[in-house]
C-alpha cells in the first residue's frame, strides 16, 4: 500500500503542519545520515524507529496530528517530519512519485479510499474541499461539530477563498475568525486552522461549505469571495439576499447616523454619544459586527470632540456616516458584494487560538497629550493574515514619552521593543473578526519570544510582496473601502525593493519619500509623515535606506494606491537581516534630510480632495447649521471639480447645495451621502 497522503506532503506543508525550524533540523538530520528504519503495516500503519530508540508511528487513517513518537516534544516533532520526509525519499528512490507529482507510482484506482476522502490521484489540481460531504463530515470530526456549523449556516456567513494552483493544490479558506487550510487533497487529516481545538472541527465544517457554494455558483478562480448560508440558505448556502430584502437590521444605525449629520459634532451632546454606543452594542449582539464597530467609532469620534481631543477628525466623522449608509445599501441590494461580507454576519466576537506562530512586522505608535497607543503588527504565516496587538497607556502630570521611551515599557511580559521585532509562539492567544489579536495573561509558559532572525524572508504570499504590479492589480479589484470587512492591518505587507532611488524630504508637508522597484520593473513610493510621538522615525528611515547594502530589503509597511501609483506607508525595514522599528528608534529627529523635487502639481488629487473636505466640513458643523460661507465653499469646489472635467461629481454637489436652499436639511441627507461616497471612492480608486 502507497502512503499517497504522505506522499502529497511538501516542506512548506510540513512547516505548516509542525514549523519551519523543525523542517530545517529533520532535514538537516536526515542528510547527515540519521535516517530511521521505515516499515509500513498492510493496513497502512507507518512505523520509524530512529537509531537512539525513538520511535514513531503513523496510523494509517487521522493524518500528521494522528502521529505519536517516543520523544519527550509535546505536539509536532523533529522526528515526525523526519519519517515524512524519509518516507518520501524512499519512495522516490523505488520510483515511486515524489511529492507533488501528477500521480502516484500505482494507479489511483488500485487504491482504497480511506475514511478521510480519496487519495489525489490525476484530479488533485482541480479538486476542492466542497468534495467531501457531510455524512464524512460527521463521521471524521462528529456530529456535535457539525450541528454547531449549522447554526452559523442558518446565521448566514462569508468567506474567502484562495487556491494556489497546480503546483500547489492546497486550499486557503479565511473565515471571519480564523483561517482554515486544506493541505493535501481528499484528506482531511491534514487540514490546518488557527482555531483552537474546541471550535476545529466547527471551522472546518464550515470551510467545507464555503467552497461547496463556491462550486455551485462557479467561483473556481484563484481569489474569490463567498457568502454561506443566511435566511433561504441550504447547506451549499444561498446568498440571504431574501433578508436582505426584508431589512438589513442597520436602519436604527442609520438613522443616528443621521441625527449626527443634520446636527453635527459641534452641537451633538452626550446623550446622543450614550444612545450611539448602546446601538452599537445591540448590532453586536446581533451579528453584525462591522455596523457596530462603525457606530462604536462614531461614539468614540464625538466623544474626542466634546473632550477636544487631538483624536477627533472631522473626514473621519464624516467617513464613519457615510460607511453606515454604504452597508445599509448594499447589504439591501440585490447584487454586488454578499450581504454577510457588507455586515460581518457569522463573525465570533473573539476566537480561541490553538498554538500558534506569531512573526512581529514592527509598530505604530500613537495618541493624545493624556494617552499613547502601540500597535504592534503580528503576521501568522500559517494563515496568510496579519494581526494587531493593541496596547494603550494613560500619561499622568508632564508625561509626554517618545516611542523610544515606550520601548522599555512591558506588554504581554516582553519590552515593547523587543516583542515588535520578534517570533512568538503561544498557545494564549485568540482573536477577534477584526483580526485583533489578544495573549492572555499569567501564563508566560505558554508563550515564548525569540529574535525574528530570517523569518521575514519566509513570509508566504500574499504577505510577503515581491511582484509589484500583482500587488497593485490586487489592490485595484478591491470593493471600496466603506463596505469592506472591517479588519485591522487589512493592507499591511512586507514588500521587497531590489532598488532604492533617492531619498528626499518636503519640509513642508514634513514628508521623506523613497521610490523603490522590483526586478521585474514594478514600482512605489514609500512615504512616511513626521509624528511627534516619533520625532527620529524619518531619520532612521532615510538612514537605513540610504546606506549600503549586500542584498535585497524588506519594508513592512500600510500599502494603498494614489495618483495612479503604490504607496507604501513604513512600519519596520529589515536590512541585512537586520530589523528596525521606525517609531521606536532613539534621537530627537534632528538630523539633516537631502531635500527632495518639489511636489508635482496634482489638480485632479486637489479638486477631489477638496470636494471631500467640504463635505467633511458640512458633517462637522451639521446640515442644519450650513451658513453662506459653507454653501459659497460647496460652489467653489463644484467649480473646481467641473474645471478639472469631473462633471458627474461637481454635478452631485451642486444637488447637495440646492438640497441644502430649498428645504428642511433632511432632505439633504441623502444628496450628502450621495456627494461624498462618489468622491471619496474617486479617490480610493484614483
Amino acid at each position: 500500500m502507497i502512503r499517497s497522503d504522505l506522499l502529497a506532503l511538501t516542506l512548506d506543508t510540513l512547516a505548516v503542519l509542525a514549523n519551519r525550524g523543525l523542517v530545517k533540523r529533520a532535514v538537516k538530520e536526515l542528510d547527515a545520515g540519521i535516517v530511521p528504519e521505515l516499515s509500513l503495516d498492510a493496513d497502512g500503519t507507518l512505523h520509524g524507529r530512529f537509531p537512539d530508540g525513538v520511535r514513531v508511528t503513523f496510523p494509517a487513517q487521522g493524518g500528521f496530528e494522528a502521529a505519536t513518537c517516543g520523544c519527550a516534544a509535546p505536539g509536532a516533532c523533529r522526528h515526525r517530519v523526519a519519517v515524512a520526509i524519509a518516507y518520501q525519499r524512499r519512495a522516490a528512490a523505488g520510483d515511486e512519485r515524489p511529492p507533488g507529482a501528477e500521480a502516484p507510482a500505482k494507479d489511483a484506482k488500485e487504491e482504497e479510499p480511506t475514511a478521510f476522502g480519496p487519495p489525489p490521484g490525476d484530479g488533485a489540481a482541480g479538486w476542492s474541499p466542497g468534495a467531501f460531504d457531510d455524512d464524512l463530515l460527521a463521521r471524521v470530526l462528529g456530529a456535535r461539530a457539525v450541528t454547531a456549523a449549522r447554526r452559523t449556516l442558518r446565521a448566514g456567513y462569508s468567506a474567502r477563498i484562495r487556491r494556489s494552483g497546480p503546483g500547489d493544490p492546497s486550499v486557503v479558506v479565511e473565515l471571519p475568525a480564523c483561517t482554515v487550510r486544506f493541505l493535501v487533497p481528499g484528506e482531511l487529516g491534514y487540514v490546518h486552522t488557527d482555531a483552537g481545538a474546541a471550535l476545529r472541527g466547527e471551522v472546518i465544517t464550515l470551510a467545507v461549505w464555503a467552497c461547496r457554494a463556491a462550486d455551485e455558483r462557479g467561483l473556481r478562480g484563484p481569489d474569490v469571495r463567498v457568502a454561506v448560508g443566511g435566511m433561504g440558505g441550504g447547506t451549499a448556502g444561498g446568498t440571504g439576499r431574501r433578508a436582505a430584502a426584508r431589512g438589513t437590521g442597520t436602519a436604527e444605525a442609520v438613522d443616528l447616523a443621521n441625527q449626527v449629520l443634520l446636527d453635527g459634532a459641534v452641537s451633538t451632546g452626550p446623550v446622543a454619544i450614550t444612545t450611539l454606543t448602546r446601538a452599537g452594542r445591540g448590532l453586536s449582539r446581533a451579528g453584525l459586527h462591522w455596523p457596530a464597530d462603525a457606530v462604536a467609532e462614531l461614539a468614540e469620534q464625538l466623544a474626542a470632540y466634546r473632550e477636544r481631543s487631538a483624536a477627533y477628525h472631522p473626514e473621519r466623522l464624516a467617513a464613519l456616516v457615510a460607511e453606515l449608509h454604504a452597508r445599509h445599501r448594499a447589504a439591501g441590494h440585490d447584487g454586488g458584494l454578499p450581504r454577510a461580507q457588507v455586515l460581518g454576519i457569522g463573525e465570533q466576537a473573539r476566537t480561541p487560538l490553538r498554538q500558534v506562530r506569531l512573526v512581529a512586522l514592527g509598530c505604530r505608535i500613537g495618541g493624545s497629550a493624556g494617552e499613547r497607543t502601540a500597535e504592534i503588527y503580528l503576521a501568522e504565516p500559517a494563515a496568510g493574515v496579519v494581526l494587531v496587538l493593541k496596547r494603550r497607556w494613560e500619561l499622568g502630570e508632564g508625561e509626554s514619552p517618545t516611542g523610544h521611551d515606550l520601548a522599555g515599557r512591558r506588554v504581554a511580559g516582553t519590552a515593547l521593543g523587543v516583542l515588535a521585532a520578534s517570533n512568538v509562539v503561544t498557545e494564549n492567544a485568540s482573536r477577534t473578526a477584526g483580526r485583533e489579536v489578544h495573549l492572555g495573561r499569567g501564563s508566560l509558559s505558554r508563550t515564548t519570544v525569540t529574535p525574528v532572525g530570517e523569518a521575514w524572508w519566509g513570509l508566504p504570499d500574499p504577505l510577503l510582496v515581491r511582484d509589484l504590479r500583482r500587488l497593485d492589480r490586487e489592490l485595484a479589484a478591491l470593493p471600496p473601502r466603506p463596505i469592506r470587512p472591517r479588519v485591522r492591518a487589512e493592507l499591511v505587507r512586507v514588500v521587497r525593493a531590489d532598488k532604492i532611488g533617492e531619498v528626499g524630504y518636503d519640509p513642508g508637508g514634513q514628508r521623506l519619500e523613497v521610490p523603490i522597484a522590483d526586478d521585474a520593473g514594478g514600482t512605489a513610493l514609500v512615504s512616511a509623515a513626521y509624528s511627534p510621538y516619533c520625532p527620529a522615525a524619518l531619520d532612521r528611515l532615510a538612514e537605513t535606506l540610504a546606506a549600503p547594502r549586500t542584498g535585497p530589503v524588506l519594508i513592512s509597511g500600510t500599502v494603498r494606491r494614489a495618483s495612479g501609483g503604490l504607496v507604501i506607508d513604513p512600519i519596520a525595514i529589515a536590512a541585512d537581516r537586520t530589523v528596525v522599528v521606525l517609531d521606536l528608534a532613539p534621537g530627537d529627529g534632528d538630523a539633516t534630510l537631502a531635500l527632495g523635487a518639489e511636489p508635482r502639481p496634482d489638480p485632479l488629487g486637489a479638486a477631489l480632495d477638496g470636494g471631500v473636505a467640504v463635505c467633511a466640513e458640512l458633517a462637522h458643523r451639521g446640515l442644519r447649521h450650513v451658513t453662506p460661507a459653507g454653501l459659497a465653499a460647496l460652489a467653489r469646489a463644484a467649480g473646481d471639480l467641473r474645471a478639472i472635467g469631473l462633471r458627474a461629481a461637481a454635478a452631485l454637489l451642486d444637488g447637495l447645495g440646492r438640497a441644502l436652499r430649498a428645504g428642511p436639511p433632511e432632505r439633504a441627507v441623502d444628496a450628502w451621502v450621495d456627494a461624498y461616497l462618489h468622491l471619496a471612492t474617486a479617490v480610493e480608486l484614483r
